[in-house]
Order: structure tokens, then C-alpha cells, then sequence
């Protein structure tokens, strides 16, 4: 148990820059005082200790502002950076070496039965006010982009950003574990820029054809 601990707060110091002892982060990192006390609600909640088990994870989220049900199952090394808003659902599955960031749901569609909420595997990053919902997979290495909903699978090795989430690299290129997550590729907005350019060629059409209908009028004018 205390090995597990110990590798909670270091892998803080690996991930925040801003951690800058044992201390402080053991005293006022809400990320970790939510795993560890999902870690007693999990326990009990296996045990069928339902009850109690959700009294814990709701004093829990009373004090961190995290809330994740007792029946999700998570993995070593999972990061909260900051966390105030997060939300994981019952029958999520989170794998090694996950970082997630504050505004996060990983959530249901609907009032479905049985397996609802996402599968991360290994090594996945999710953005800040990121929204994952339903009984999908996110892919090892995979990265969601900032303010991303993501309702279909993720391959492995891809960054999805944008409403509906939309791969916009897969494999070829490994997606690293960096804090850069808000530079990423926007399909929304090059998907403007192709239409404000096609709206311009048609104006530019459109102003031709009436220039050359007017000088047409004005030389049947002249030839009366």
C-alpha cells in the first residue's frame, strides 16, 4: 500500500512542475486525495459494501470537487491535474499512466445497462473540459484535445480535438505525454477557412458574370 502511495506522489513530480515537496503535495493535492480515497471506495465497493462505499466517494467529492464512482476501476500511475469538475463514471476502466486534466467527463449516453461509460488504455491524455461518453475505447498513447467530445472509438497513437471529436493524427507519429496539449490541430477551423475561401471564389464568379451582363446591356444600348 505504501509503495502505491509513493508512486502517486512521484509521478506529481514528474507530471507538475509546480510540485515542490513531499508535504505540500501529500497536504493540498486534491487530484491525490481523491485516488486515494477511491482506492478505499473501490475496496469496499468489490466487497459489495455499496453503501459506504458511495458515503466515501461523496465526502470525497464534497472536498476535491472530483467525483468518481467506487465501481471505476483505474490503474498505476493516474495523474488529476488540479481535478475540480471531474467526473468518472461506474464502470469506467482506466489503464497505467493516465493524466487527465479539471472539467473532464468520462461518462454515459443514455440510461444503458451493464458496460456505459469509456475504456482508457495505457498512456492516455485527456484535456482540460474534455467530455468522453459512452461504452468506447480511447487507444494506448492516445491524446483528446482541450473542450473535445468524443462519442466513437480512438485508435492507438492518435490525437482527436474538436465537437464531435475527429482524429487528426494517427500513427507515424508517437503522441507524447507533454503539457502542450492546447497546441493541437483545429479541423473545425480549417474547415472554416476552406469555406470563407470557396465563398470568395463564388463572389469573385458571381461579380464577373455581372460585370460582363452589364457591359452587355449597355452595348446592345449603343448599337439602338
Amino acid at each position: 500500500m505504501f509503495k502505491r502511495m509513493k508512486e502517486d506522489i512521484q509521478v506529481i513530480f514528474e507530471q507538475d512542475p509546480a510540485a515542490r515537496s513531499y508535504i505540500e503535495v501529500i497536504l493540498t493535492y486534491s487530484g491525490l486525495h481523491a485516488i486515494w480515497a477511491h482506492r478505499i471506495a473501490h475496496w469496499l465497493f468489490k466487497r459489495r459494501w455499496f453503501f459506504l462505499a458511495r458515503i466515501i466517494s461523496q465526502v470525497s467529492r464534497f472536498f476535491t470537487g472530483i467525483e468518481i464512482h467506487p465501481g471505476a476501476t483505474i490503474g498505476r500511475r493516474f495523474f488529476i491535474d488540479h481535478g475540480m469538475g471531474i467526473v468518472i463514471g461506474e464502470t469506467c476502466e482506466i489503464g497505467d499512466n493516465v493524466t487527465i486534466y479539471q472539467g473532464v467527463t468520462l461518462g454515459g449516453t443514455g440510461k444503458e445497462k451493464g458496460k456505459r461509460h469509456p475504456t482508457l488504455k495505457d498512456n492516455v491524455l485527456v484535456a482540460t473540459g474534455a467530455k468522453v461518453l459512452g461504452s468506447i475505447t480511447i487507444g494506448e498513447n492516445a491524446k483528446i484535445g482541450a473542450g473535445s467530445v468524443v462519442l466513437t472509438e480512438v485508435p492507438p497513437n492518435s490525437t482527436v480535438v474538436g465537437i464531435p471529436g475527429k482524429v487528426v493524427i494517427r500513427d507515424g507519429i508517437r503522441i507524447g505525454k507533454d503539457l502542450n496539449h492546447c497546441n493541437l490541430p483545429d479541423p473545425v477551423t480549417d474547415k472554416l477557412k476552406v469555406m470563407e475561401e470557396e465563398i470568395e471564389r463564388l463572389r469573385d464568379e458571381l461579380q464577373t458574370l455581372k460585370n460582363e451582363k452589364e457591359g452587355k446591356n449597355v452595348n446592345d444600348y449603343l448599337s439602338l
